[in-house]
Order: C-alpha cells, then structure tokens, then sequence
C-alpha cells in the first residue's frame, strides 16, 4: 500500500512540475521544435533540470544496498540500439512534434476538459492496444531474453 501511495506522489509531483513549467502546453514545445526567430528555450530548461535531478537520484541510489521501498532495484540491462529502439523513437517524436503532446502531459492535460488532449490521450491508447495485440513480443526491456 505504501508503494502505491509513493507511485501517486510522484505522480502528483509529476503533474505539477509539468504544471508549473508549462509543459503542458502544446504551445510551448512546438515553439522549442521550431527553430526559428520565435524559438523558446524554455523546454531546454526544463529537461535540464530534469536531467541533473535523474544524475544526483542514480547516484545516490547506485550507492544503496536496496531500495527503500523494494527488495531490488531493476536497473535496465540492454544497451543495443536496434530498428524497433530508432523506429519507435522516430515515431514517438512525429506524434509529438505535430501535436506538441507527449504522454505525461497529455495525461495532465486532460484536467483541462479541453479535446485536444482527450483526443489524443485516446489515440495513444488505442495505438498501444493495436501494438499490443498485433506486434509479437519479441524481447523484454529490461532483460533482453524472449518473452
């Protein structure tokens, strides 16, 4: 139970950091993919920040014996860059260009009962659905063995 209350907390905080920057704007991350007069450096920023948190949280959880709230941690083990890495990416970063969305503030963006962003939550739902369904597990993630 203490897990999931953490999961919600980190959720919430999540939220509001995505809040707070304006990162839920499509406005502002088509105007960082836009390189031109208008550009706005402000999703540099934020990913920056985001970034230097990850570093000093790896480092001192590297330095743990075991997480606080789990007997292991799952540090990822794969390291190739394959098709599926660069096909995947390549697309996720089209969605997200063109809309100006990405999923966490897609998420967020839906307290704002605008459209939009439930139109495009839900088309990333059915497109993981139709993925799911369709696309054979080949690999897990973070083992690299068949699934």
């Amino acid at each position: 139970m203490i897990r999931l209350l953490m999961w919600f907390v980190c959720g919430l905080l999540f939220a509001a950091g995505l809040g707070i920057s304006g990162m839920t704007r499509p406005d502002k991350v088509t105007g960082f993919l836009t390189l031109n007069a208008n550009w706005d450096a402000s999703l540099a920023f934020v990913m920056i920040g985001a970034i230097a948190v990850h570093a000093v949280g790896t480092r001192v959880a590297r330095g743990m014996k075991q997480p606080v709230l789990s007997k292991s941690f799952g540090w990822p083990t794969r390291t190739d860059i394959n098709f599926r890495l660069i096909a995947g990416a390549t697309l996720f970063g089209v969605g997200w260009g063109l809309s100006g969305y990405c999923p966490g503030p897609a998420i967020v963006s839906l307290s704002s009962l605008s459209l939009k962003p439930l139109v495009f939550v839900l088309s990333m739902v059915v497109g993981v659905v139709a993925y799911r369904q369709f696309v054979p597990a080949q690999q897990s993630a973070s083992t690299g063995k068949s699934a």
